[in-house]
């Protein structure tokens, strides 16, 4: 991740259409979640503003469980090349828009 003065912070990350890197902001990244967990988990009636960057992903407004976890994991795994390898890495991660925003971003600056 790189930051710049007066710019958001930019992720790379591997592209699954082209197969090649990408570049993308914070928001851009958070975005990406956003629709990636709607259109993956087939969420009806929930646009990606309905969802806040900080709230709980498991709970009842998306009424997510343990069986969206395991796709959401694949998901960012085939999607930005990043694995979220067990329940001590996955619980932390997977709590918000942000937090997964902020663990991808984290493993790709590596």
């Amino acid at each position: 991740m790189t930051q710049c003065a007066g710019y958001p912070a930019t992720v790379v990350f591997s592209d699954p259409i082209f197969g090649k890197r990408s570049l993308a902001t914070s928001m851009e990244l958070k975005e990406q979640l956003k629709r990636m967990i709607i259109d993956e988990l087939n969420i009806e009636d929930v646009a990606p503003h309905d969802i806040q960057d900080e709230e709980p992903l498991f709970g009842k407004k998306l009424g997510l469980d343990s069986i969206d976890a395991v796709e959401i994991v694949f998901q960012v795994e085939k999607t930005f090349g990043v694995a979220i390898k067990d329940m001590k890495e996955g619980r932390p991660a997977l709590q918000s828009i942000h937090t997964l925003a902020a663990f991808i971003e984290k493993r790709l600056s590596r």
